[in-house]
């Protein structure tokens, strides 16, 4: 297929069947800076689901890339726990205190209701807002925590390790009452509108365990939950590797796997057969000081090892662009994509004739 009158959803559900769209689907996925397009701290605009809605519609108009991000930010799963979010003038809300104090009280800890949580009941407003002015048009992602990866939050990550190796039965526990919540998180982004919901899995990756613990926990949590989830994810693992495994991923059931700047796209495409499509991988840290050279340069790259054939959108490498990239940077990237990534690449045999 090439033509230049898909829609977002149209171009994203082509590389999904691993075919070529008329170019490679962008999805800049930024949060906080639309604090900036709307004039207000990144603590007032994530207070009101309204603010969300519109940060979104303008960075999509802005950059014109392929989809809506309805992710606020990854500890306000840890306050429909009873916990708190910590704000920064200029970076990502972070989780407060552990709400699990001693490993004991996992016992005790229940999961959360959906509805009884206001900070989740204002993205599912937010989801219901896009979904009314994007229709079919523009893909809409929802956020949830993998059930193995939220106790990084809920105990802080040296006591989840020990939790993890040295009470096996309270981890299961602990796995048991995640996945509960996080299947009811996800259901009810899916019916509030969203598209797909990205299953956030930094634990997960061969960056922090080995594969064979992999195997035995994290992989063993995504089949159950993702197979629970009644709509299509996108596997994510926050800048860590995942070549090691990407065999077991396809396993889960998930349909993208976002992938480390530090991994070869090549050898990532060779290894996921058509199975999975790739999402990644420009660094989100060494973008805050790309200039323009480097930006393009960076595009190019990441759709030479990715792109052909379809199966790849292009993206940053963690899950979150980070506030300090300029406006001017993500310009950048947003020409250079369709420039470069428009199909067919003929230009990667003249330039690259031995890739």
């Amino acid at each position: 297929m090439n033509t230049s009158s898909l829609t977002s959803m149209q171009r994203v559900l082509t590389t999904l069947g691993q075919n070529e769209p008329d170019r490679v689907p962008l999805f800049l996925l930024l949060t906080m800076h639309g604090a900036k397009e709307t004039g207000v701290s990144i603590q007032e605009y994530f207070s009101k689901s309204e603010n969300v809605v519109e940060g979104q519609l303008r960075l999509r108009a802005k950059y014109q890339h392929d989809c809506y991000y309805n992710f606020f930010y990854a500890s306000l799963e840890i306050d429909a726990f009873g916990g708190e979010t910590v704000f920064i003038e200029d970076g990502p809300p972070n989780a407060g205190e552990p709400i699990i104090k001693h490993p004991e009280d996992i016992l005790n800890l229940e999961a959360p209701k959906v509805k009884d949580s206001s900070g989740l009941q204002k993205v599912l407003t937010a989801h219901r807002a896009l979904k009314a002015s994007a229709g079919q048009e523009v893909p809409i992602i929802g956020v949830v925590m993998s059930p193995f990866s939220l106790p990084v939050m809920q105990l802080g990550f040296e006591n989840y390790l020990n939790l993890m190796f040295e009470r096996p039965d309270l981890f299961e526990q602990l796995m048991k009452i995640n996945e509960a919540f996080c299947v009811e998180w996800a259901n009810a982004q899916l019916e509030a509108g969203a598209t797909a919901i990205c299953y956030f899995d930094p634990m997960s990756s061969s960056s922090i365990i080995t594969p064979d613990q992999y195997r035995n926990t994290g992989f063993l949590v995504a089949q159950r939950t993702l197979k629970a989830i009644q709509g299509p994810t996108a596997t994510h693992f926050a800048s860590g590797r995942c070549l090691p495994i990407i065999e077991d991923i396809t396993k889960t059931g998930t349909s993208i796997v976002g992938v480390s700047t530090n991994e070869d796209l090549n050898l990532l495409k060779s290894a996921v057969n058509q199975q999975l499509t790739l999402l990644g991988n420009l660094d989100g840290i060494s973008m805050r000081r790309w200039t323009e050279v480097e930006a393009v340069t960076a595009v190019k790259t990441a759709i030479v090892g990715g792109a052909r054939g379809g199966g790849f959108i292009l993206s940053d490498n963690h899950g979150e662009i980070p506030y300090q990239v300029p406006d001017e940077t993500l310009l950048v990237i947003s020409e250079a994509a369709r420039k470069w990534g428009t199909y067919p690449l003929k230009w990667i045999e003249d330039e690259c004739p031995e890739t």
